[in-house]
């Protein structure tokens, strides 16, 4: 707001978007507005892309727990594993699926990459459902690491369960490269190119939506399945817990098929990337893509700079705490079938709760108020629940034993509970608020900027952010030897990660609100003066 005396203005932004929402919801009722804001003559595009929607993220919730529960409670491995996991193996995947992903661009049409990229996780699935973990005790060299960790420090055996375990942390790290390469690169990437600003506002937040009530489902399917023994007859595995694993890589599998079957449909019907809406916005000269020109572009963008660092930050602040909070679950639950069906339980919290906050807080909050205030509702859930979290670590063993006794309970399931408790609200409104205003800050750009910039933030730098995190807890690790040591000076660093991912939302919105209010495209960061604003982009966003 701008003060004049004693009286407040609303700037001219401002006014803009309410324009933007009232001629969005216009020709609703304000039950549907709120509800379902979506024309009939829409329903062929979007009801295809809100199944797309669901079935990526039932995947990405079912990977999620599974993943955790192979490494974490692998032989002779724990929750230290993971910062070793996310430095040494996830991002040199991040850069190699990244440099993929802009080869198979430079060669094949905006269809075609979205059916070649699913299909390489497809056949790694399966090859991990048939082959990897049958032959899991064959292919881990447990004599070579047993060796190898009598050697080293103890702040190593985090390094040596992800080579003694190799074909675990091989599926923790597909299951990773899902949520950066099909559910942000590949499915918002294909929403952000057919989708209007106008319209985003009326769609992002029914999609995100169907995203949080996969994470219910997946939740509820990944409870359900640990805790099932099903024919020992059929080749699912001596034990419930290799079951488990068969039936779930099943369900992945299966759900990547539908996806694929779905986005055929939508450019079937015309809806897709051959629409003439989406030639019309992005003309039909394809943009040529490298990877070390894509970085060297991001670099020289102040507005590609703040996007990149919000990813970043967000993901060593979630980076940090989970790291602390999965080795008190491990305590709780050392049992994988036990960790997996817990994390299950969390995975449905998290989704129910996302789901309510969609329907009721967050579509509103998208619509209504600036890209700002909806943007910085996630770094402040982040900080008061991370400061909860932590305060009762570090005295769970003091004043609130007496507490957990109590509820007939003990101080570390307690310790769990808020973790737990933590994680859902904030993982909540990363799928609600987070994601929609990462997206929306990507569709005021040229086709050049929005491709190019995509795959360099969301292909790499969710994996730096994630990386960055790790390497803190590796140095502290090697320091202290525990993650239990090491804790203070995490939450001392995630402090930091929140204050400047605070910086950076301050700083994108004001220069989102400037593209969006005067209708302009995002100036190229390769050439000496300003985009105009254009007649395709004017109709766009309008």
């Amino acid at each position: 707001m701008i003060r004049t005396g004693k009286a407040f203005l609303l700037p001219p932004q401002i006014f803009y978007n309410v324009r933007q929402v009232m001629s969005s919801t216009a020709g609703f009722s304000k039950l549907r507005a709120y509800l379902w804001p979506i024309h009939r003559h829409e329903l062929k595009k979007f009801v295809p892309m809100l199944l797309i929607f669901f079935l990526v993220g039932f995947n990405y919730s079912l990977l999620r727990a599974t993943k955790d529960a192979l490494v974490v409670t692998a032989p002779s491995s724990g929750a230290e594993t993971l910062p070793f996991l996310k430095v040494w193996a996830i991002v040199p995947m991040a850069f190699l699926f990244t440099f993929i992903f802009t080869r198979v661009s430079n060669r094949l049409s905006r269809e075609k990459i979205f059916y070649v990229m699913m299909s390489i996780f497809m056949v790694f699935f399966l090859l991990f459902m048939f082959f990897l973990y049958p032959l899991r005790d064959t292919l881990h060299p447990h004599t070579l690491c047993d060796k190898i960790q009598g050697m080293l420090p103890q702040g190593f055996q985090g390094f040596i369960a992800m080579f003694r375990n190799w074909t675990f942390s091989l599926f923790y790290i597909m299951s990773e490269m899902w949520s950066t390469i099909i559910m942000t690169v590949l499915s918002w990437g294909f929403a952000n190119d057919v989708t209007s600003v106008n319209n985003a506002k009326r769609y992002y937040g029914l999609l995100g939506i169907s995203i949080n009530l996969s994470g219910i489902f997946a939740g509820y399917v990944a409870t359900s399945m640990s805790k099932n023994t099903f024919d020992t007859a059929l080749p699912f595995g001596a034990t419930a817990w290799d079951q488990t694993i068969f039936m779930l890589s099943s369900i992945i599998v299966l759900a990547g098929i539908l996806c694929m079957g779905l986005f055929r449909y939508i450019h079937a019907q015309g809806h897709g990337y051959n629409s003439p809406s989406y030639h019309q916005q992005h003309g039909n000269e394809e943009v040529k893509m490298g990877l070390r020109k894509n970085f060297a572009y991001l670099a020289k963008s102040k507005y590609l700079i703040c996007i990149a660092v919000i990813v970043v930050t967000y993901n060593i602040a979630i980076n940090l705490i989970e790291v602390v909070w999965k080795d008190q679950v491990k305590q709780l639950y050392p049992n994988p079938s036990d960790f997996n069906a817990y994390m299950g339980q969390i995975l449905t919290w998290i989704g129910i709760i996302a789901t309510v906050t969609s329907v009721f807080v967050s579509g509103t909050i998208i619509r209504r108020f600036s890209w700002t205030s909806s943007a910085m509702i996630s770094p402040l859930i982040l900080l008061t629940t991370g400061i909860a979290f932590f305060f009762f670590f570090f005295f769970k063993d003091s004043g609130f034993a007496s507490i957990a006794t109590w509820f007939g309970t003990t101080p570390l399931a307690l310790c769990v509970f808020f973790g737990s408790l933590q994680n859902c609200l904030a993982r909540a409104s990363k799928y609600t608020l987070f994601d929609a205003t990462k997206e929306l800050a990507f569709i005021p750009l040229s086709k050049e900027c929005k491709l190019k910039g995509k795959a360099a933030i969301d292909g790499v730098g969710s994996r730096i952010g994630k990386s960055g995190g790790s390497i803190m807890h590796q140095s502290l690790l090697m320091c202290f030897g525990t993650v239990a040591l090491s804790t203070p000076y995490v939450a001392v660093l995630l402090l930091a990660a929140i204050g400047a991912w605070t910086i950076a939302v301050r700083s994108l919105g004001k220069q989102f609100n400037n593209l969006v209010s005067h209708q302009e495209t995002l100036k190229d960061p390769e050439e000496t003066q300003p985009i105009a604003s254009q007649p395709a982009m004017a109709e766009k966003l309008t």
